[in-house]
């Protein structure tokens, strides 16, 4: 347990009147309606967006899941992130343009301007009530668990209080604000929350000596194996080998996730961009930003906490060494500046969960179903209301989860099936609501299998999402469940696709007019001669392609640099050059 100091409470204490004081300013703004609760009246600018989309997924949970990938694997093991490149670029060219063409409140609410029917229907509100709650619930619990994790490691504050103390002032802020003060204040959080993690890298790296004597002391370290600094792992394809693994990250899960064409929160904030270049411009930092800019400083750390606590205390995870180095290395002010952008980091993904939860409660199922005559200020009142439901749900949640790092792989598998679907919805005509239902609805079932399978097999033993389950001498790992529940699905939403009536030709017209998309809608494209569908060419492909280069360029041409390798660093970086020309032409096309 650590004593904070005077300067570290000063510290924390005007970062918590700040942040009140905000929450207040943004208040009568956010009330007016929905749309300026939801979607601050569709008028901020890329910047603003890209940062808070930037800030969201930046919460209190991902230094640590990042210290344990690294000290149980090694880096190439973020590739479970890092795989995503080639699904947000994709977003940064494509979708964001479909997703403000379509001006939805939600990306629930694209469903019923897609298909058409009871199903279309059922699929909205079945969607609203997963995602807001099933999936929302397991993600806001990992936020709360890390954020107490955080507080017992550092100050010795019992977790139940860290839970239920962090969840209160969430909840305070989230309700006072809207998407207004959440956008605005994720500015802040996000400057703050790469300031402590940086200063906590600097520190750890420093106390090991600087780069150079880092290295050297890892390669005598009996925890570090040959993968530990590989940006790609060593092996073969056998089942169990890292290689195999990592293929299947770069292969199969980017493109079969449920956020494949953007993401639930993602797309609310460019359905909140000015126009289309604005929704464009703020997908593109954060692709850059999210992935070339934050990992570093907790990779480092993660690297450093291998030389300078080899061994944990009996029971603690991996992801423990993350705290325990900051009540190691930081003294007074820093600690406090530390502690301050984990509550930022926390404070920033809890609001933008709670507020998009709630939009999916209140814009797809009480405006849509309960109660679509409601005015503007009952429109909000309701919205609070499911503000407030959420966090207390997601606070008991966080007591049952036992390590986040596997609770990320769990809600990556829950919703693998729908990806290929969500991606195909905009590109072929055939696909409809059927569709969905089947592709989610047996991607649900068969990750529960899985779990449910390893509760039996484990008994007293088995820990919520962190138990694999055991065929033959295999520990079942997150890569061999999607290599089984992705070809399964597909088969289930093609026959449902397939064995199913179409969407009827006026609801497709109608899509096709205002969206404008590619690929085959050739018997809907004879009903609007007049609409020239500008979604997928070869300019797309090619910016694509070199979105990809200059994320992935940057990103680890960046480690390279930091780690000492300046060949490869200028390589790298040289790749990111090239891949900036078709992007910069795209942007300006």
């Amino acid at each position: 347990m650590t004593t904070l100091h005077l300067v570290d409470w000063l510290v924390i204490g005007v970062y918590l009147a700040g942040t009140v004081a905000l929450g207040v300013a943004f208040s009568r703004r956010a009330s007016r309606d929905a749309t300026s609760y939801f979607l601050a009246g569709r008028s901020l600018p890329w910047w603003i967006l890209g940062t808070s989309m930037v800030a969201t997924t930046f919460a209190a949970d991902t230094p640590l899941a990042v210290t344990g990938f690294v000290r149980d694997h090694g880096i190439w093991f973020n590739w479970f992130g890092w795989h995503y490149v080639l699904g947000q670029t994709l977003a940064v060219f494509l979708f964001s343009r479909f997703w403000r063409r379509a001006e939805v409140v939600t990306d629930n609410e694209l469903i019923e301007l897609r298909y058409a029917g009871k199903p279309a229907a059922a699929l909205r509100a079945f969607k609203a009530f997963y995602f807001a709650i099933l999936y929302n619930f397991i993600v806001l619990g990992w936020v709360l668990k890390g954020m107490a994790t955080v507080a017992e490691m550092v100050l010795g504050i019992d977790p139940t209080v860290a839970v239920l103390a962090g969840a209160g002032f969430a909840l305070l802020y989230a309700l006072l604000a809207g998407f207004w003060g959440v956008v605005v204040t994720d500015v802040l959080q996000f400057a703050l929350a790469m300031a402590g993690s940086i200063i906590l890298a600097v520190a750890a790296v420093a106390r090991c000596g600087g780069i150079a004597a880092l290295k050297a002391r890892l390669a005598e370290s009996p925890l570090v194996t040959a993968d530990t600094l590989a940006f790609v792992p060593g092996g073969g394809l056998g089942l169990e080998d890292n290689f195999f693994r990592f293929l299947v990250f770069i292969t199969v899960m980017w493109w079969a996730a449920h956020n494949a064409d953007g993401g639930g929160y993602l797309i609310q904030r460019m359905a909140a961009a000015r126009n289309e270049r604005h929704a464009r411009a703020a997908t593109l930092w954060y692709v850059i930003a999210v992935n070339a800019v934050r990992y570093w400083p907790w990779i480092l750390a993660a690297l450093a906490s291998l030389v300078l606590l080899p061994a944990l205390a009996e029971g603690q995870s991996s992801e423990a060494a993350y705290p325990l180095l900051m009540r190691e290395l930081l003294g007074p002010g820093l600690l406090g500046l530390m502690l301050v952008s984990f509550f930022a980091a926390f404070m920033s993904t809890i609001d933008t969960h709670l507020n998009w939860g709630a939009s999916y409660l209140v814009n797809d199922v009480y405006l849509r179903f309960l109660r679509p005559q409601a005015t503007a200020r009952e429109t909000v009142v309701a919205a609070k209301f499911c503000v407030g439901g959420m966090m207390v749900l997601a606070a008991v949640v966080a007591f049952y989860l036992t390590n986040i790092g596997t609770a990320w792989l769990f809600v990556w598998a829950m919703g693998a099936g729908i990806g290929p679907v969500l991606i195909l919805r905009w590109f072929w005509w055939r696909i409809n609501a059927w569709s969905e239902i089947a592709a989610l609805s047996s991607s649900v079932l068969i990750a529960l299998a899985f779990e449910v399978g390893s509760a039996v097999q484990a008994g007293a033993a088995y820990r919520l999402f962190a138990t694999p389950l055991v065929i033959g001498d295999l520990a079942l790992g997150t890569h061999h469940k999607a290599l089984i529940l992705v070809p399964a699905s597909l088969l289930v939403w093609l026959a449902a696709t397939l064995a199913t009536s179409p969407v009827p030709a006026p609801r497709l017209a109608q899509f096709f007019r205002r969206v404008r998309p590619g690929g085959a809608w050739r018997p809907v494209a004879r009903l609007c001669p007049d609409v020239v569908a500008d979604g997928l060419s070869r300019h797309t492909v090619l910016a694509w392609l070199g979105g990809v280069a200059l994320v992935y360029g940057l990103l680890f041409g960046l480690g390279k640099l930091l780690l000492g390798d300046l060949a490869a660093a200028a390589l790298l970086f040289g790749l990111a050059l090239v891949g900036l020309v078709p992007v910069v032409r795209e942007l300006r096309r």
